[in-house]
């Protein structure tokens, strides 16, 4: 079984949270995984958080394109790989359209030729192209990055929908899924991407899927649980649409209602850590590459120690499998 991975759900003040976190996933084989951060920035937290953690594999799931040029971007990870001597994932999206309203002129007219040129810009900078680029969105003349010598770097897309599920098989190295269904992923996520692969006569990328998850204990409120952790998401028209389109009973207006709907579909992975592993198979037969998990439920209503014994015990009942 391929190792699993963790990701850190929350935007922290300093990279120590991060520490246990790092420590525990590393010592399994997987990655440590994070989004995009407005407090700290995402890099500088990563590259802090892997001098304390030497080999960590890290992953950016996702960073707002809005918020840097492509050839930022590509420094960034690139600096983070050859900081940290371990592989890294960049993984891009454009983020909702009233946050690229806020801090663009306005919203990208077409997200998804957005990241077709912004993806396809970073990974030509680290393979170490000579980019010119002239596009509806981004524009770089005779752009390079000095050669130096770093750990592998993956690009990702992040993928909710078929289209740019397509676009990810078409140009990134890893789809990067969050809050996606099992079954969803099979039928309409995996087949975008291998036809999008297809056109362009590549690989199709792996696929990384963030999972919530929460142990079954005693006293545990699950549907708290799940609000506290996936609350934001359930209220976003992009993140709703997704459900909806997998069958599930979702509404913008009411994140309750999603919630429970997470519950019963087993979207929201929960039981004993090994009813969890079990729910996580699922996801792998499925065709998901690597499974992320997510804390976040537990880690907000219960605190940073409980969310690792979660993790330590799912872990552990993996492990228990092989």
């Amino acid at each position: 079984m391929k190792p699993t991975s963790v990701v850190y759900p929350l935007q922290p003040d300093t990279a120590t949270a991060m520490v246990p976190y790092g420590r525990l996933v590393r010592d399994r084989g997987g990655r440590l995984w994070t989004g995009q951060s407005l407090r700290i920035d995402t890099h500088q937290l990563l590259v802090s958080l892997v001098e304390r953690v030497p080999g960590l594999a890290v992953g950016t799931g996702v960073t707002l394109t809005p918020l840097r040029h492509p050839f930022e971007a590509a420094i960034h990870a690139r600096s983070v790989a050859a900081i940290s001597g371990a592989p890294v994932v960049a993984g891009f999206g454009p983020g909702a359209p009233e946050f690229q309203a806020a801090v663009m002129r306005e919203p990208y007219r077409s997200p998804l030729t957005a990241m077709h040129e912004y993806v396809t810009i970073v990974r030509r900078l680290l393979d170490g192209e000579l980019v010119d680029h002239d596009g509806e969105y981004h524009t770089l003349h005779g752009g390079a990055l000095f050669p130096i010598a770093t750990a592998p770097i993956e690009v990702g897309l992040g993928v909710l929908r078929p289209r740019m599920a397509e676009l990810a098989g078409r140009v990134a190295d890893v789809a990067i899924t969050w809050m996606t269904p099992a079954s969803y992923i099979r039928e309409q996520i995996v087949p975008a991407i291998e036809a999008g692969a297809k056109e362009q006569g590549r690989t199709p990328p792996r696929i990384a899927t963030v999972v919530h998850v929460a142990v079954a204990r005693p006293g545990r409120d699950l549907l708290a649980t799940i609000r506290a952790g996936a609350g934001a998401h359930l209220g976003g028209r992009h993140y709703v649409d997704m459900l909806r389109r997998a069958g599930l009973d979702a509404d913008v207006t009411d994140p309750g209602r999603g919630a429970a709907a997470l519950l019963d579909s087993g979207t929201f992975v929960t039981g004993s850590p090994e009813e969890i592993v079990e729910g996580l198979q699922r996801y792998r037969d499925c065709g998901v590459d690597e499974v992320v998990l997510n804390p976040a439920g537990v880690l907000v209503t219960e605190g940073p120690q409980a969310a690792l014994r979660d993790l330590r015990e799912i872990l552990d009942a993996e492990a228990g499998r092989d």
